[in-house]
C-alpha cells in the first residue's frame, strides 16, 4: 500500500490529466492574448449597453431562477405522481411526459415563438427562465418521488400511531429522510441547468455560450472563445461538485449517527 494519502494521489491524477488537457489545446496554437481580453465580458464583470446581465453572470441568474422554480414544480409533480385521485395524476404524468419526451430546444421555440399565437408575448429572459424550469421541473420531480418513496411506510404508521397529523407527519418524519436521497441528485440538476442555460442563446440572450459565439464571428477565433466558454462552465459545475461533495459527506456522517444512536 502506498504510504502517500489518498487526497494528493488523486490530485496527482487530477493534474496530470489538466496537463495533457492543457498540452493538446496549446497545440491549436491559440490566441491567449485575446482570451484574457474576453474573459471579464464572459464572467459578466461588465454590463451590456443597456445595463444588463451578460455572460456567467446572467447564466447563474437563469440557473438559480429556474432551479427555485422547478424545485416547487418538481415538488408539486410528485406529489401528484403519487396521488390516488386521477387529476392530479393525469396533470403529473402528462406534464413529465411531454417535457421528457420531446427535445429543450423545441420546448423553448414553443415558449418563445408559440405564445405570442396566443397573444402572449414573453420576453427572452422571461422565456428563458420558463422553459429551464418547466424542463428541470419534469426531471427533478422523479428524484423528489424516488426520495419520498425511499421513507418506509412505517415511519408514517408509527406517526399516526402517535396521533400526529398527516401534515405533521409528512414535515416532520418523512421529509427530513427524503432530504437525503433528494440533495446529492440536486446538484446534478443545476449542473444540468447551468448546460442547458447555453441553449436559450437562440433568443439573443447575451449568455455565455452568446457571447462566444458573438465574439468568435468578429474575431475569426472561434476555438479560443468556445474554449474559454467551456472553461467558465466547467469552473462553475467543479464549485457546486465540491458543494454537492461536503453535502453528501454531512448527510452520511448524520445518517451513520443515527444508526449508531
Amino acid at each position: 500500500m502506498s504510504r502517500i494519502p489518498f487526497r494528493y494521489r488523486l490530485y496527482g491524477v487530477w493534474a496530470f490529466l489538466l496537463l495533457l488537457f492543457v498540452g493538446f489545446f496549446y497545440t491549436f496554437d491559440l490566441d491567449l492574448g485575446l482570451i484574457v481580453g474576453r474573459v471579464p465580458s464572459l464572467l459578466g464583470l461588465t454590463l451590456t449597453r443597456t445595463g444588463a446581465l451578460q455572460g456567467a453572470a446572467l447564466t447563474l441568474f437563469l440557473s438559480i431562477s429556474s432551479m427555485a422554480i422547478s424545485t416547487v414544480l418538481a415538488f408539486l409533480t410528485a406529489m401528484g405522481r403519487l396521488s390516488r385521485r386521477a387529476l392530479p395524476y393525469g396533470v403529473a404524468t402528462f406534464y413529465t411526459s411531454f417535457f421528457r419526451g420531446t427535445p429543450f430546444l423545441l420546448q423553448i421555440l414553443l415558449i418563445y415563438v408559440g405564445l405570442p399565437q396566443v397573444g402572449v408575448v414573453p420576453s427572452a429572459l422571461f422565456a428563458g427562465i420558463a422553459a429551464l424550469s418547466l424542463n428541470g421541473g419534469a426531471y427533478f420531480s422523479e428524484t423528489i418521488r424516488a426520495g419520498l418513496l425511499s421513507v418506509p411506510v412505517g415511519q408514517r404508521e408509527a406517526g399516526m400511531s402517535l396521533g400526529l397529523p398527516r401534515h405533521v407527519i409528512f414535515r416532520k418524519i418523512v421529509l427530513p429522510q427524503a432530504m437525503r436521497v433528494i440533495l446529492p441528485p440536486a446538484a446534478s440538476q443545476f449542473i444540468s441547468l447551468l448546460k442547458d442555460s447555453s441553449l436559450v442563446s437562440i433568443m439573443g440572450l447575451w449568455e455565455i455560450m452568446y457571447l462566444s459565439q458573438a465574439y468568435g464571428k468578429t474575431t475569426y477565433h472561434f476555438m479560443e472563445m468556445l474554449l474559454a466558454a467551456s472553461a467558465i462552465y466547467w469552473a462553475m459545475s467543479l464549485v457546486v461538485e465540491v458543494l454537492q461533495f461536503r453535502i453528501e459527506t454531512s448527510l452520511a456522517r448524520g445518517f451513520q449517527r443515527l444508526r449508531s444512536a
